[in-house]
């Protein structure tokens, strides 16, 4: 498909093969003598064909943001007043909330940044065998008080990060890290009470039934 033309451009072309650049353009050159043509219509063609009067009939003709030229016509937002903006010494001071709940994100001082001391003051995780004797509704209450410290803790990285503050890094991991492990703790004992009551209740299933001394003891 190229060699014929490539032959076609070296006959009518004037052009030596020698000179000829690879195949894969010859498609390139067919089209150098040609004239280029376009099917757009200009803006006075466009016009004179409206309604055979020669004379725009486009509302939206001028229109322009670049020329600032606004349209020839209102628009029906026109009869609508805008608002105005309100000063920010006339806005009214907002309802101080001292119990919102977004406090819980931030150090009991309610600062965004919170001090290294701060952060380590704290105690050691709970441990496994301290956990196994609280109820399901301590379990509960506990793992939503890790839940609430450790975005504490990611909200102030996060602002430390933010001001590059160079300090308190190693603080906050080692409190995020107790925090961490309890909540390990937590899910190890929950999940050996789930694995209890499934092997209850297949025992149950096969019809094995505890003595009433083992409840009365």
């Amino acid at each position: 498909m190229q060699r014929p033309a490539v032959a076609h451009v070296a006959r009518y072309g004037g052009l030596v093969l020698a000179e000829l650049p690879p195949p894969y353009l010859a498609p390139s050159l067919l089209s150098m003598n040609q004239p280029q043509s376009s099917s757009f219509s200009t803006t006075a063609v466009a016009a004179g064909r409206s309604g055979g009067r020669g004379r725009d009939m486009s509302k939206n003709r001028g229109v322009s943001a670049i020329h600032r030229t606004g349209p020839k016509f209102k628009l029906t937002a026109a009869k609508y007043p805008l608002p105005k903006p309100v000063p920010r010494d006339q806005l009214p001071e907002p309802a101080k909330t001292p119990k919102h709940g977004l406090w819980g994100f931030f150090p009991k001082s309610r600062e965004t940044l919170s001090t290294p001391e701060s952060d380590g003051e704290h105690g050691r995780p709970w441990a496994i065998p301290e956990l196994r004797e609280k109820s399901w509704e301590d379990l509960h209450r506990l793992w939503w008080v890790c839940v609430k410290e450790r975005n504490r803790i990611a909200t102030s990285n996060y602002e430390r990060a933010r001001l590059m503050a160079g300090y308190g890094d190693h603080e906050a991991d080692v409190r995020d890290k107790a925090v961490l492990t309890t909540m390990r703790a937590i899910k190890h004992v929950l999940r050996e009470r789930w694995y209890a009551w499934e092997e209850a209740k297949r025992l149950y299933e096969k019809g094995v039934r505890p003595d009433a001394e083992v409840f009365e003891e």
